[in-house]
């Protein structure tokens, strides 16, 4: 019996070959009620359907065009209370949060250099520290009502000046929040630290650092921003980056000239001139989330909620038993499995209240 000689493929940096990389199961979510990834889960603007219909051939046969995106992302920020001044060089435009924050690693990341973060939050931090050789240091979030660990945090930053500090705020899952004034403290004390701040679900806390961040007394500072979690743009990927002008250069300089295609960009800007949309979807997601949590305490069902549109509940069936109970009726959860801290609960999505109150009608009978 003759052996396969065919030869091997070439290996990959060391640092990826060690790596496991971040995958999500996002097949087969159409035409279930998505309580899994923290969507918007009624759809973007009519604006924005109106713009993707009117979307001509020429436009898709073309190279995408960004001109008075920026520009337009900061009328919006300034709309919404953000302090004015920003101008559009402090702006970066990236295919997703995701590539964003996979484009910071390659521009201040490097191998035997430190992230600073917190645990449990986005999975997607750590795969992108890795594929850089980076050390990851995560510190645990404290108590059962996951305070932010301020004190491990800035000792952390005293001690070790870590390349990166990233901040997910309000974090997922826990919807730990951190006040503005005090992300900007952390900042201002280690300025040889690039401090990142997602700040994707923001709108549902009003935490921004923005407002009071000063990119020239503070030029570490970097804030993400995203049109997927309020204004319905998930499936079109598109991002930004918002701090000091040299900052945002260095992490564009690692991505694409053309990484942020023509739809999107269309999208966007119709969203962004449609803000009453997001912010009555906002309020309808506030008003669902407060019910949801009354009718999980009506129903002495352990659950805890901080900021953010999500929740985290601990079932008293095995996770992975309610995730398949509620599969099979349509309803889609996150299952928080080996998870520090929150090993053993699901965490749910707040969509509408109908679509909430679908919801409990499937879980609670689990309970029982």
């Amino acid at each position: 019996m003759s052996l396969d000689k065919s030869p091997a493929p070439p290996s990959a940096r060391a640092a990826v070959e060690q790596l496991k990389a971040y995958s999500a199961p996002l097949e087969g979510r159409r035409q279930m009620l998505r309580l899994d990834f923290n969507e918007n889960t009624i759809g973007p603007s009519p604006l924005v359907a109106q713009a993707l219909r009117n979307f001509s051939t020429e436009e898709i046969a073309v190279y995408p065009e960004y001109d008075g995106l920026r520009d337009a992302l900061l009328k919006n920020l300034e709309e919404t209370g953000c302090r004015p001044g920003l101008k559009p060089d402090q702006v970066g435009l990236f295919n997703g949060v995701d590539a964003a924050i996979h484009a910071v690693f390659q521009a201040y990341g490097d191998a035997g250099e430190t992230l600073l973060t917190t645990a449990p939050t986005f999975g997607y931090y750590s795969p992108c520290a890795g594929m850089q050789g980076m050390t990851i240091e995560a510190i645990p979030y404290e108590g059962e009502s996951y305070d932010f660990p301020l004190s491990a945090i800035q000792e952390a930053l005293a001690a070790r000046a870590p390349r990166l500090l990233l901040i997910c705020n309000p974090n997922n899952p826990t919807g730990t929040r951190l006040p503005a004034d005090q992300v900007i403290a952390l900042a201002a004390s280690a300025p040889s630290t690039l401090v990142v701040v997602d700040e994707l679900y923001e709108a549902f806390t009003g935490d921004s650092v923005l407002p009071s961040a000063d990119f020239t007394a503070t030029p570490n500072l970097l804030v993400f921003r995203s049109l997927a979690k309020t204004a319905g743009l998930a499936g079109l990927r598109i991002g930004f980056a918002i701090g000091h002008a040299d900052v945002v250069d260095r992490v564009s300089r690692v991505t694409g000239p053309y990484d942020v295609n023509s739809v999107a960009v269309a999208a966007a800007f119709a969203a962004l001139a449609d803000q009453s949309y997001v912010d009555a979807y906002v309020a309808e997601v506030l008003r669902a989330r407060d019910w949801t949590l009354q009718a999980l305490q009506d129903a002495g069902v352990r659950s805890h909620c901080d900021g953010g549109n999500y929740l985290l509940i601990w079932p008293q069936r095995p996770v992975a038993e309610v995730d398949a109970a509620l599969r099979k009726v349509g309803i889609l959860v996150r299952s928080m499995a080996g998870k520090p801290l929150i090993d053993g609960c699901f965490r749910v999505s707040i969509g509408t209240t109908s679509q909430m109150q679908r919801f409990m009608e499937a879980f609670l009978p689990l309970e029982q």
